[in-house]
Parts: C-alpha cells; sequence; structure tokens
C-alpha cells in the first residue's frame, strides 16, 4: 500500500504557522547565501549603488528599480548557489553535466550582473550627462 501525503511522519505546519516556518526556512537560505562571498559583493554593491544614487540625486523610481534588480539578482544567485549544491551531492566527480548546469547558473547571475551594471550607468549618464 502506497502512502499517501496524510500518512507522512512529518506534518506540515498550516495557516499562520505555515507563514512562520516559510520565514524561517527563507532565513535560513539568508544565511547560508550570506556564506558565499559573491553574494556579500553583490550586498556592498547594493549599499554602494544606493549610496552612489543619493550623491547624484537619483529619482525615486530609479532606487525602486535598483531594488527589483538587486532583488532579482539576489534570487538568481541563491538559485545558482542551489544548483552548484545539488550538482556537488549528485555528481561530485566532474562531468559535462554538471559542469554545464554550474556555467548555464553562473551565466544567469553574469546577466543579471550586466543589467544592474547598465542601469547604473544609464542613471549615471542621466543625471551628470543629460
Amino acid at each position: 500500500m502506497e502512502k499517501t501525503p496524510k500518512d507522512s511522519a512529518i506534518r506540515k505546519a498550516s495557516g499562520p504557522r505555515r507563514v512562520l516556518a516559510a520565514t524561517r526556512y527563507s532565513l535560513q537560505g539568508l544565511a547560508r547565501l550570506w556564506g558565499e562571498k559573491a553574494f556579500r559583493t553583490e550586498a556592498a554593491a547594493f549599499v554602494v549603488g544606493l549610496v552612489l544614487f543619493a550623491a547624484i540625486g537619483a529619482d525615486a523610481a530609479h532606487y525602486l528599480i535598483l531594488a527589483i534588480l538587486m532583488l532579482l539578482l539576489f534570487a538568481v544567485e541563491a538559485l545558482n548557489t542551489a544548483i552548484e549544491e545539488l550538482v556537488n551531492r549528485i555528481s561530485p566527480e566532474i562531468s559535462t553535466v554538471g559542469r554545464n548546469a554550474k556555467d548555464l547558473g553562473s551565466f544567469a547571475v553574469f546577466c543579471l550582473l550586466c543589467a544592474n551594471g547598465l542601469f547604473v550607468l544609464y542613471v549615471i549618464a542621466e543625471r551628470l550627462i543629460f
């Protein structure tokens, strides 16, 4: 006889307890991600970006767009780290598939780094040149 989710030894929280549990899991993920030098560098770049925007008098909309782009970057960095951990666990030996998975995750992070950089350059140019 196949076990159903109700038969599982692990009971899932519901209602407000579920929200608290999800928040706890997210904070554990953030703590894990904080262990990555790349993430700490990206977080520092966010602070630098905010200071730079303040120095050049950026509009509120620019701050909002920067925050959204950085949150996307943080999310993709978290997914990239998850991919790397899974590949390392499932396939610790060097393999083409594992290398490709890691390279693709890295490329996704790179794309968002470029998007962030281009946006910051645009705001600087708009405020100081035009």
